[in-house]
């Protein structure tokens, strides 16, 4: 979630008047949601009407990160002697694995 939208959430609490929004109080430690880390993301969308500004979930089960091996190297054949270019590529993609592992937030008008 974004910074203003754990602004939002840090004034929230549970039926028994506790706030579900806890600071990390050592270095190194994260803040947490209900017990759970959370991160902070500049680029989710900021609290606004309509907006989907928090997605909660496990995201090392809901999401695939695929990476190819190796690298493609290419020379510049039209580089100025005595300088040759090389352009490197590296293919790597991700898809969404499992949609009941995570649940998105929109915020209410």
């Amino acid at each position: 979630m974004s910074r203003s939208a754990i602004e939002e959430v840090s004034k929230l609490k549970d039926s028994a008047g506790s706030y579900i929004w806890q600071p990390g109080f050592q270095e190194g430690e994260p803040q947490t949601l209900l017990g759970h880390p959370i991160e902070r993301m500049e680029d989710m969308p900021q609290v606004a009407a309509n907006s989907i500004s928090v997605a909660f979930g496990d995201f090392r089960q809901a999401y695939t990160i695929v990476d190819r091996m190796g690298l493609r190297v290419l020379r510049d054949p039209f580089s100025s002697k005595p300088f040759v270019l090389f352009y490197t590529t590296k293919r790597t993609g991700g898809d969404v694995a499992n949609f009941e592992a995570f649940a998105v937030q929109k915020t209410a008008a």
